[in-house]
């Protein structure tokens, strides 16, 4: 029988927002289509807004990206009518109504065909001062804007992404020209937003060793310490097949800084998914799990608890945009698919606050608990990349359950057959007490304890 134990006195800390998403809710007007019910019903923290502009439904190419804001690079930057601010308007008024804030990443969608966007600036400086206009419109009102709470500003995408074929299709210039245009863009919007969070540049991974042996991650790290460039928060992504791999991006990330002598900045994962490879068969396998099976949200339900035991400040899963990569709603009708479920659970975590971590880790049974000294909850999911794993039966104790009059257990099941169905209540009255669930691979529980 696997053990996992928690001791509801014990707590570590508060849990992070390791629910928070690229994109946010979309919906049609004219077809009379949306998922803004279900998308509020995560309460998602914070939605990146990277890659918006492939979706019709937030506007598409008019949206988000400097490029299609600013469209005509050799126009005055200081006069508003040189901006085409509306569609990006709108999409973040949508995301801020359902109660999730944005993270904005300047810079351009990735470019796999044609490049546009992904070319270095002309001019490095004026592209941070039309930057600086753009932050100015969102928080502060400049040209007919507003006086949004928008902490984070992520400067590019993924400069070190590299195709089979050795093309980049995020950043057409030389590493050494993406470090003189980040520390250019960083130092200058800095000095004119000192209260805001500056960030990035969102590495295809927190390794600093690339695959392809490109050296543009050891290169800006060194960067930022020989130059002092700005970096509130350092970004980063990572698709992975196993949770483990979350434990081991942020041990890249942390040793990137402490071996050389920098504090550690805010760690932001923001983008993920599950993908076991990314050529032919396993690349078909890969999009199927990612967003339509359970799997996937087993994948994911297991990440968020790696990730929130790690020095990771926050994690951001790729992608709530309704498409045919990854997601968590169906590109056919808005509505909810398997993965959807992962983080309408972990929701419940934040409310309770205080997490508590399991005191014995069992091989592929992944869990994080929260409590608020009252009420507690727990999610349970049991993961392996290996299909064919058999089941287990599964004891869950829990030690210094503060209640009078008892509690109140209740068993929400996400399965082939369930989407976050009550499939079972217990009532307990002692301070100690074990459950016991008979799990198949894949099941995803969450576990409410509730005071009675």
């Amino acid at each position: 029988m696997t053990t996992v134990r928690f001791d509801l006195s014990k707590t570590n800390g508060k849990i992070k927002p390791m629910n928070a998403v690229n994109n946010g809710p979309a919906g049609s007007p004219v077809r009379k289509t949306g998922n803004t019910e279900y998308y509020k019903a995560l309460e998602i923290p914070y939605a990146r807004n990277h890659d918006a502009a492939f979706c019709t439904l937030y506007g598409g190419e008019h949206t988000v990206d400097v490029h299609r804001i600013f469209k005509n690079f050799d126009a005055d930057e200081n006069d508003p009518e040189s901006y085409l601010f509306a569609p990006t308007d709108e999409y973040i008024a949508n995301t801020l109504a359902v109660g999730t804030k944005t993270f904005y990443r300047l810079g351009a969608s990735i470019e796999h065909e044609h490049k546009v966007g992904t070319h270095p600036p002309k001019d490095f400086h004026k592209w941070a001062r039309i930057c600086e206009h753009i932050i100015r419109h969102y928080t502060e009102g400049w040209a007919d804007g507003f006086h949004y709470d928008i902490q984070y500003w992520e400067i590019w995408n993924e400069a070190d992404c590299r195709n089979p074929d050795g093309s980049n299709p995020c950043w057409q210039g030389t590493n050494e020209q993406f470090i003189d245009f980040y520390e250019v863009a960083a130092k200058y919007l800095k000095s004119c937003f000192p209260h805001l969070k500056i960030g990035g540049p969102a590495f295809t991974s927190s390794k600093e060793t690339s695959s392809t042996g490109n050296p543009i991650k050891k290169m800006f790290l060194d960067a930022v310490k020989e130059r002092n460039i700005p970096l509130d928060f350092y970004s980063f992504h990572g698709y992975i097949s196993t949770p483990e791999k979350v434990k081991e991006l942020a041990d890249y990330a942390v040793n990137s800084f402490v071996s050389r002598g920098l504090p550690v900045p805010e760690l932001i994962y923001n983008e993920w998914n599950y993908v076991k490879g990314w050529i032919g068969e396993e690349y078909k396998y890969s999009r199927y799990i990612s967003k339509y099976n359970v799997k996937g949200t087993s994948l994911i339900a297991s990440a968020m608890c790696v990730g929130q035991a790690t020095p990771i400040d926050m994690m951001m899963y790729y992608d709530a945009r309704p498409g045919g990569w990854c997601g968590i709603f169906s590109d056919i009708d808005l509505s909810p698919t398997k993965p959807y479920y992962a983080f309408y659970y972990f929701k419940e975590l934040p409310k309770l606050g205080d997490y508590v971590d399991a005191e014995c880790s069992v091989e592929n049974i992944y869990s994080a608990a929260a409590t608020n000294g009252k009420d507690s909850a727990l999610l349970l999911t049991y993961y392996n990349d290996d299909d064919s794993t058999e089941g287990k039966l599964v004891k869950v104790e829990f030690e210094n359950v503060k209640s009078a009059n008892g509690v109140k257990v209740e068993y929400i099941l996400t399965d082939d057959t369930h989407d976050a169905e009550l499939i079972r209540e217990e009532i307990f009255t002692a301070e100690q007490f074990a459950l016991y669930i008979n799990m198949k691979l894949f099941d995803t529980y969450l576990i409410k304890i509730t005071a009675l």
